[in-house]
């Protein structure tokens, strides 16, 4: 969701390369966008096999001995012994060579599923100390995941493309991708919320290709043509496109129906929860073997300032190909909302799609409130069975978490992209 609301807004307020004459658009499968499922894989990814099985049998027992490092419940302290086994498990492996994966995206993208979510379970599952230090990522996990995100051109800790695009499968394999035959492969929590909170976004995603199709339609289309049969057409299709956003919007809604703020909060975000998602005090994760200065750490750690840099920052929690199709619409030179200014009968389509897409931003603003801001103000379930010392640490913790996962500012963040999107519309219409 995060590539496609980045994606509807430039459609609105940037510009498209352009020859003297003709709209040119590169073709989207040069940038990993499927024509029938968008920004998800046109099929489930394949499970890694031979020596990196490895990997795949860590993730599968995760889920079954770890619990969340503050939680001190009778199941969890029964499973403590469990847990630091897998752990001591994960250290003691050697890194593996990932040379054979370069030339197989596919394999490259599980690759990353995997060791994103070993990262989560390792460090989110060490018990809770009153004074941690920095959190020590076991070099067998850490070398190869910042190796294969430089490859891919994502950050090395766990996105959207992780616990979303990439972490589904198929109930009947031989039927098309539609979100009626998704399974969701991993969830940190178990709980019928989590699997669907990704299934939500994943129907987004897919409803979403509806509109990456439209914009492909274009491609070779005369800017200077005012001609009555492409006005028609780019009327039509901003209906369309409102029409379509605003199916995505109730789509966004239909989170509540599925999953509980509380446990949201609670069970599922925890493990979400990235280098610094405390604030600079946080003391941050050591990724064991790889140079502190290397490029793929650099983004891990949250910026101060504008808004422009939070979004440049995101980006790169995107898989490398989205993101460059999103700065190739930056570089462009044809404006839809120059034309639809130039063109009076299409003032009113261009301002009902920007319209639609600006209720889907406020609606996402309004699930981050529900879900996060107001559930900052509430007590962990596993907050009764701690010493006051670490309930004190917690009352802490609740003010910092109007934080994202990575750090940042939820509500000034999701506002600004209000914003932004309400400047995209014509004033002054007749």
């Amino acid at each position: 969701m995060p590539g496609l609301i980045a994606f509807f807004t430039r459609i609105f307020s940037r510009r498209f390369r352009a020859s003297k004459k003709f709209l040119i658009l590169p073709p989207q499968t040069d940038f990993d966008i499927d024509p029938t499922t968008g920004f998800l894989p046109p099929e489930p990814l394949p499970r890694l096999s031979g020596r990196y099985k490895i990997w795949e049998n860590a993730l599968a027992e995760a889920s079954g001995v770890l619990k969340l490092g503050d939680d001190v419940s009778e199941e969890a302290l029964a499973l403590r012994s469990e847990g630091e086994s897998w752990r001591a498990h994960m250290r003691s492996i050697r890194f593996l060579d990932i040379q054979p994966l370069v030339d197989q995206q596919r394999l490259l993208q599980r690759a990353h599923v995997v060791l994103t979510w070993l990262v989560q379970y390792y460090v989110h599952s060490l018990p809770h100390v009153l004074s941690p230090g920095p959190k020590e990522i076991p070099e067998s996990i850490a070398v190869p995941l910042v190796r294969i995100s430089r490859i891919l051109g994502i950050s090395p800790v766990i996105t959207f493309s992780d616990t979303v695009t990439w972490n589904w499968d198929l109930l009947h394999p031989e039927k098309p991708v539609t979100i009626d035959n998704m399974t969701i492969i991993h969830s940190f929590s178990g709980t019928d919320d989590e699997r669907h909170f990704y299934q939500v976004q994943a129907a987004i995603e897919l409803h979403g290709s509806q509109l990456l199709g439209i914009i492909t339609s274009y491609n070779g289309i005369s800017i200077t043509d005012d001609s009555a049969s492409t006005i028609v057409k780019i009327a039509r299709d901003l209906g369309s496109m409102a029409e379509i956003i605003e199916e995505m919007n109730d789509l966004i809604r239909s989170i509540r129906d599925g999953c509980d703020p509380y446990v949201f909060y609670w069970d599922m975000r925890p493990w979400y929860n990235g280098i610094d998602a405390k604030g600079p005090s946080d003391p941050g994760w050591i990724y064991e073997g790889v140079d502190p200065a290397a490029p793929e750490l650099q983004y891990l750690s949250g910026p101060s300032g504008c808004s422009s840099r939070v979004h440049g920052r995101m980006r790169m929690y995107m898989l490398g190909k989205h993101r460059e199709y999103l700065q190739h619409l930056e570089k462009s030179t044809f404006s839809l909302r120059d034309f639809a200014q130039r063109v009076p009968t299409l003032r009113e389509p261009y301002n009902d799609a920007v319209t639609a897409l600006k209720k889907l931003r406020s609606a996402h603003m309004r699930i981050a409130t529900q879900y996060i801001i107001d559930m900052a103000q509430t007590t962990s379930p596993r907050a009764a069975s701690r010493p006051v010392s670490e309930s004190n640490e917690q009352e802490i913790d609740v003010e910092r978490s109007v934080l994202g996962t990575g750090g940042t500012q939820i509500a000034v963040l999701l506002k600004a992209g209000i914003d932004a999107t309400t400047r995209a519309a014509l004033r002054n219409l007749p």
